[in-house]
């Protein structure tokens, strides 16, 4: 049989047969060659997310760095030592670096209950007749914000029955307000914070008190 097999058509099978083998040969090369590429993309995938949380953690944790050496103002409220039923609101930095106050805010409003407060604080701006000079609080210091006592209670009043409204809690004083500042060693440029506060007058037949009262977005801190 290989006698009438034409010489041609021998070298024209062998050719077809090294085609074919070489084809298989360079498809599983390439077959390889993509799990090879699929697994090194998978480990570059992987290595890519473990890099990414790591870093996430890392920012997560120098930002609780920063807000543990940060300033926090605080707001208080101590009786005063010498005017009976007389009370001053304290700004006090309870953080670990000095704290500027850059400005304040204040309102006294008469309403039934805190649930008759605005849902934003608001504000009546004053003009005063020299600028807001700022206050520098190093750590643990203290400044008066805010004073009120019984008399002003009366002078909110344009008549007795309201005031006796007020002493029989069948309308409420309520004091609000913020204080605004910056941590002194950080940029010039760098976040501003507020602190709000807000308060309940309460008044008794002989003493009176100040008690923390007001929706969430009252006490807020930032």
């Amino acid at each position: 049989m290989a006698a009438n097999w034409p010489l041609h058509e021998r070298i024209a099978w062998v050719a077809n047969l090294v085609l074919v083998i070489v084809g298989y040969a360079g498809i599983m090369l390439a077959i390889s060659t993509l799990k090879k590429i699929e697994r090194q993309s998978k480990y570059a995938e992987a290595s890519a997310q473990a890099a990414a949380e790591c870093a996430q953690a890392a920012l997560l944790h120098a930002q609780a760095i920063v807000h543990s050496e940060r300033p926090w103002i605080l707001v208080t409220v101590e009786p005063s030592r010498s005017r009976e039923n007389s009370f001053i609101v304290m700004a006090t930095n309870r953080g670990r670096t000095p704290a500027r106050i850059i400005s304040t805010a204040e309102q006294i409003v008469v309403a039934i209950d805190e649930n008759s407060l605005p849902g934003t604080p608001e504000y009546i701006h004053k003009e005063h007749s020299a600028p807001f000079t700022p206050i520098i609080l190093l750590p643990g210091e203290s400044t008066a914000i805010k004073p009120f006592s019984r008399d002003d209670a009366k002078g909110l009043c344009d008549s007795a029955d309201r005031f006796k409204r007020i002493e029989t809690w069948e309308e409420k004083v309520f004091l609000y307000g913020k204080v605004i500042y910056k941590d002194l060693i950080a940029p010039t440029d760098g976040q501003v914070h507020e602190s709000n506060w807000c308060y309940w007058y309460i008044h008794g037949r002989q003493k009176s008190g100040l008690v923390i009262a007001g929706p969430p977005e009252y006490n807020l801190h930032t």
